[in-house]
């Protein structure tokens, strides 16, 4: 989830992944996708959207499976003035087989795609700024925790700000993680053997790490993952927080 920084920007596109079933939610979100949970009285991808919108998207694809139906009635084919597309997964692709999918309904050059069940705070126009800068194939929004065991941490080039490696989840440790937030090429798996389902981070982004050279942004002010119950609760009252602070509030990150 993006926030505002000013309104003066070109067209964004953006795919926003949105087919999990949130399993570790289930005993709180009942037969619902878990970016439909109920965030302060609206959906989370309802706070997402606006969020986009705000930014400066003017179109979404939605990459949807599980009850997706559920997703596509409420939000029909516009939000607020954004356009939005569907693609619908028929089985459970991956976050890398989503990505493929939905990417061939795009139709600009470079695409934002993020996450649909965290909130990740961060400027478009910077990531999309940088993404042109470094002429690079991948933009990756990064944050940084003091406890990075849930997620597994980066290793990141200091001087030039790319990810070089990944560290496995472990014990208790700090570092930078994947937010979950990026800016890639529409055309960035083209030249790659890549199968129709697969893992975005685990089977493409870890083994195609040297060829990628993906950009380090390390812009993200507030992050919270809505995927498990304890940071769910917490959402309840922050989202709605972090959607009227000012811009120059200092950064936070829950977690």
């Amino acid at each position: 989830m993006v926030i505002i920084d000013d309104f003066h920007r070109p067209m964004i596109e953006s795919i926003v992944l949105a087919g999990g079933q949130g399993t570790r939610l289930r005993a709180i979100v009942r037969d619902l996708p878990k970016p439909m949970a109920d965030i302060a009285g609206r959906p989370f991808l309802w706070w997402l959207m606006t969020r986009l919108k705000q930014q400066g998207v003017g179109r979404v694809i939605l990459s949807v499976g599980y009850k997706s139906e559920t997703i596509q009635d409420y939000f029909g084919a516009a939000f607020d003035g954004l356009e939005i597309s569907y693609a619908v997964e028929k089985e459970p692709l991956g976050t890398g087989g989503a990505m493929k999918y939905a990417l061939e309904k795009t139709r600009v050059p470079q695409v934002i795609v993020l996450n649909g069940d965290t909130y990740a705070e961060v400027s478009l126009q910077g990531l999309l700024g940088r993404f042109d800068s470094a002429n690079t194939n991948l933009a990756v929004a990064v944050t940084y925790l003091n406890d990075s065991a849930r997620y597994g941490s980066l290793v990141i080039e200091e001087k030039t700000n790319t990810i070089t490696g990944f560290r496995e989840k472990q014990g208790p440790a700090a570092g930078y993680i994947n937010a979950g937030v990026y800016c890639l090429r529409r055309d960035i798996f083209a030249k790659y053997s890549v199968p129709d389902k697969f893992s975005f981070e685990r089977d493409f982004l870890s083994r195609q790490l040297g060829g990628i050279r993906p950009l380090a942004l390390k812009g993200v002010r507030s992050f919270i993952d809505i995927g498990v119950p304890e940071d769910y609760a917490l959402a309840q009252t922050l989202i709605p927080t972090f959607s009227v602070r000012i811009a120059d509030d200092p950064p936070r990150v829950v977690h």
